[in-house]
């Protein structure tokens, strides 16, 4: 086990050391608690794909150790003296920044994650303190009580770290978009993490909901256990046409490339597309964007504000992801089979009881 010195308190957790990714027991310690700070234990950090890239330095600037993980919940530990939202005891959640510049029009309007100076990421940034930051896969976290979420007393934290990436990534330009009109029809491209939680949101605000997938496999999850209404094998032509101008959004989490052109053509006019995977490109005809005046829109998680309604909906809708609970020394496993796309739905570490 290796470890890292620091002033603030020691910290157990797991780190990648170089770009194989493998990752293994690590103490460090987390930077001292400021005034406006709140110290949090940590007992659950979903899994997120951010996770397999920057371990394995899929950008080319993964700065090692490396500690993952920005889905994370837990209990208040501690508060700074200026801290007046939370106490200890207090359950709440962190996402994927933990800092902005707070004084830019989207801080100032609490769009913190299109912050004009960049949000400080959760983990492989760096720090107040000119420390390089470290995610959820640890023992504690210190964090501003600006970035930090209240956890609704009735909702189980397990089922709340997911919500902090892939359910707000979803959540809020659905919102942005006015996707939540009863009646409307919503086209859902991909039915992974973000996906399966579109579809949970989309069926809450009382659309007409379509999964697109080129697994087949997937056609009884869609329909029975998530609630939607149709299910199309995206890669069979003579199905996709059926459904030709028949939507009024599509959210398209796919990361893989596909093409777009088969997709503008089942908008509405006026109709929204959504785009919050990250293909390689993005490619189609003018003449499926121009005719039928269509959008295509593209968005990332979601500032503090629409971060806690999302929070604060999901306990009132009753919205749960579906989760596979596991242990931190099962994480190398996940990261694997969530390579391979072999989850359902959403990996979540249960800190508490397996970091030791």
């Amino acid at each position: 086990m290796s470890s890292d010195s620091g002033s603030g308190e020691d910290c157990l957790g797991w780190a990648a050391r170089d770009p194989s990714g493998t990752l293994s027991p690590y103490t460090f310690s987390r930077r001292p608690l400021k005034e406006d700070d709140v110290s949090i234990k940590i007992t659950h950090c979903g899994v997120c794909y951010a996770d397999y890239i920057w371990t394995r330095n899929k950008h080319g600037d993964s700065k090692y150790p490396l500690v993952p993980g920005h889905e994370i919940v837990g209990l208040v530990k501690e508060v700074g003296p200026a801290v007046n939202r939370f106490k200890a005891g207090d359950r709440v959640g962190v996402g994927t920044y933990v800092n902005s510049c707070r004084s830019c029009s989207y801080c100032e309007d609490l769009q913190e994650s299109f912050c004009e100076k960049k949000s400080t990421y959760t983990f492989n940034d760096v720090d107040v303190d000119g420390s390089i930051t470290k995610g959820g896969y640890s023992s504690s976290i210190v964090v501003n009580e600006r970035y930090c979420f209240q956890i609704p007393d009735n909702y189980p934290l397990e089922m709340a770290a997911p919500l902090l990436c892939a359910g707000i990534t979803v959540y809020a330009p659905m919102v942005r978009h006015r996707m939540n009109q009863p009646g409307k029809s919503l086209g859902v491209i991909g039915l992974g993490g973000l996906g399966h939680m579109a579809v949970k949101f989309g069926k809450a605000f009382g659309l007409r909901v379509t999964v697109f997938s080129t697994s087949t496999s997937k056609r009884d999850e869609a329909l029975t256990q998530l609630g939607a209404d149709n299910f199309v094998v995206s890669s069979d032509p003579d199905q996709m046409k059926a459904h030709a101008k028949s939507l009024d959004f599509i959210i398209d989490t796919a990361s893989g490339d596909h093409p777009f052109d088969p997709y503008m053509a089942l908008l509405k006019t006026a109709g929204v597309l959504v785009l919050v995977g990250f293909p390689s490109e993005v490619k189609f005809s003018p003449a499926n964007l121009n005719i039928g005046m269509k959008t295509v829109s593209g968005s990332v998680t979601g500032g503090t504000k629409v971060t806690q309604e999302m929070l604060n909906f999901c306990s009132e809708q009753k919205i749960y992801p579906k989760i596979e609970l596991i242990p931190i020394d099962y994480s190398n496993e996940a990261l694997e089979r969530l390579q391979k796309r072999d989850v359902k739905y959403r990996f979540v570490i249960d800190v508490a009881n397996s970091l030791k």
